[in-house]
């Protein structure tokens, strides 16, 4: 039968035995359509006493239908019935949710004692052997790494509470797809390193490298994966990362997976592995800290960036996390103008990277040579300078067969040829290697992973700049080409002339954005090639100019590149910029490399 029939806890068995054999009789009234989905209760005619009654029964009737044996059906209202629920639901999420804070504050405190208990503890060994330089040095960098552990659980739990509150504003600027991955990978080799784990990376289908999106929380969320696959593999695990595009109309979505072989996760615990606090085992049980915070701001910030995260696992058998992201991509030319008649020496042993080099400047018609350690190196050099073919730049890789350093290696290729350009792609981070670089001759730097266009446009830089030239050697010749410099201030304008006017482009100027709006209109369509544009201007300023400009229906007006030049340089002030129209944003005081640079890639 489809007729419930429960007793309330005051009932015996015996009385709900009975209402189920008088059900039988309720047959005509089912037939008639009383869908006993709903909640109800039957009742007697002669004594009003509720025989039984369905657990979520309440007093709001809105039906009432009678039954054999002198009873009366009675039906609850339906919209009641939907808030009990809904209340129901609440009150039992609500239960839940306080259930999990309690748990992640038994557990942060006992995660922020650790460091904090290790940070007391080593600053009182450092001051009891204050004259020791090793023992102090030893707990410094003791109380470095649990300072640094602190203040990541601080930051999640302060993320957590700004994306709770609506204060969570997501970015979108122009950055360097390698330059993200780079960074990422540099935040966590030392726990890598530190577990022995086999790590291996790719990210050959690689068109677009310059991205629109926040770099900040990308690199938050990828950092934050990669933690989790080092901290639940054992040691000596396999880590393997892939990262690729995919393009879809104007947008690129970028794939990244992370796969390894380590604890994995139950069907249970992945069904939540996105509620705050969450985790599978507390810190005191596992030994392994967190927050249970991780993994529910990843997916907060993937759903802001309307992107997609998936996680297949099985305990014991390792995890992949499958992360997809839309962004908006750049299409950044390439420039190979100083690298005509050139070629380039590589020193690299690995042979992955050596056929990443190969493929990529075989791509663009650069000559080159491979060797895989010094002696080969200092013999192609001899045998080229011999032959009066000299190389015109040293490419030193990752992995090279020598004595010493790189560092060491690099310096002896200079003073054996001060005027030899000598490029490193590294997976070091440059800005703790730059001062060491720059003394042993090392003129530029590239970090792995290592992108064709980045590659290539890099080699062009360098050789750019070492050639024979003048002072303005680095800039591109604009001959034909039209630009519209938009500046209030003289003095700026005048060094903004003065430089535009290496490159042999013809400058036009305007003193505000009226007068830049102006000079555009009167311009015949396709006049101009680029507009640098001022941002706070007198009479109108450069957002407002830009409106107008796109708004002004001409032929050439979605098409022309304007480019913000301003001190403006905060995040929202670029993303104004790009909700003005502008298609890119340099920062004052103007950086001349930058600038040209950037007019080689767009004109």
């Amino acid at each position: 039968s489809n007729w419930k029939c429960s007793g309330s806890s005051a009932r015996s068995e015996q009385k709900e035995a009975r209402c189920r054999d008088r059900a039988a009789g309720f047959k005509d009234y089912r037939d008639r359509g009383v869908k006993m989905a709903r909640q109800y209760a039957i009742v007697s005619d002669t004594s009003g006493e509720i025989l039984f009654q369905t657990p979520g029964f309440a007093a709001a009737v809105t039906e009432r239908l009678a039954l054999p044996e002198r009873r009366t059906l009675l039906l609850m209202d339906q919209e009641l019935e939907r808030i009990n629920r809904e209340l129901t639901t609440q009150l039992r999420e609500a239960q839940d949710a306080n259930t999990a804070k309690e748990v992640f504050l038994s557990n942060m405190s006992h995660d922020i004692r650790t460091p904090m208990n290790a940070i007391i503890g080593m600053t009182a060994l450092a001051k009891k052997h204050i004259d020791e330089k090793s023992r102090v040095m030893d707990s410094l960098n003791k109380i470095e790494v649990a300072s640094a552990h602190l203040l990541s659980l601080i930051n999640e739990v302060l993320d957590m509470s700004r994306i709770n509150s609506g204060r969570m504003a997501v970015e979108n600027s122009l950055f360097s797809l390698g330059d993200l991955l780079h960074d990422t990978l540099v935040i966590v080799r030392p726990q890598l390193q530190q577990k022995g784990h086999t790590f291996s990376f790719r990210a050959d289908q690689i068109e677009y490298e310059s991205l629109y999106g926040d770099v900040t929380r990308l690199r938050q969320i990828f950092v934050n994966i990669l933690n989790n696959a080092i901290k639940y593999t054992a040691d000596g695990g396999t880590i393997s990362v892939t990262v690729s595009e995919q393009v879809q109309g104007d947008r690129c979505r970028l794939c990244f997976r992370c796969r390894d072989n380590g604890i994995g996760m139950s069907q249970t615990f992945l069904e939540k592995i996105f509620d705050p606090f969450e985790r599978a085992n507390t810190s005191t049980i596992s030994k392994i800290e967190g927050t249970g915070l991780g993994m529910s701001i990843v997916k907060k910030l993937i759903d802001a960036m309307s992107g997609t995260i998936a996680i297949e696992s099985r305990e014991g058998s390792g995890t992949t996390v499958t992360i997809g992201i839309p962004l908006a991509y750049e299409t950044i030319g390439v420039d190979t103008s100083a690298l005509e008649h050139k070629k380039v020496l590589i020193l690299e042993a690995d042979e992955e990277l050596r056929e990443t080099f190969s493929r990529y400047l075989s791509e663009f018609g650069v000559a080159f040579s491979l060797v895989s350690s010094s002696e080969e190196a200092v013999a192609a050099l001899t045998e080229a300078e011999f032959r009066g073919e000299n190389y015109s730049g040293i490419l030193i890789g990752k992995t090279v067969a020598h004595v010493g350093s790189l560092f060491d290696l690099a310096s002896y290729l200079h003073k054996a040829n001060p005027a030899l350009p000598i490029i490193l792609v590294s997976e070091e981070n440059w800005s703790e290697i730059e001062y060491r670089a720059n003394r042993s001759g090392i003129d530029h730097f590239v970090p792995i992973p290592v992108f064709r266009k980045a590659l290539i446009n890099s080699l062009n830089d360098v050789l750019l700049q070492s050639g024979d030239h003048s002072s303005h050697a680095a800039s591109p010749d604009l001959t034909g080409k039209h630009i519209l410099l938009v500046e209030d201030n003289f003095i700026n304008r005048e060094i903004a002339c003065e430089l535009l006017g290496a490159t042999n482009a013809q400058i036009d100027t305007a003193e505000d954005g009226q007068q830049a709006v102006t000079r555009f209109l009167d311009s015949r369509p396709g006049w101009y090639d680029l507009i640098l544009m001022d941002i706070q201007m007198p009479v109108m300023d450069g957002y407002e100019a830009t409106r107008q400009i796109r708004a002004s229906g001409r032929e050439d007006s979605e098409t022309v590149r304007i480019f913000a030049m301003t001190a403006n340089i905060f995040a929202e002030d670029i993303a104004k910029s790009r909700g003005a129209g502008m298609n890119g944003h340099l920062a004052k005081p103007i950086d001349v490399n930058k600038l040209m640079q950037v007019l080689r890639q767009i004109l």
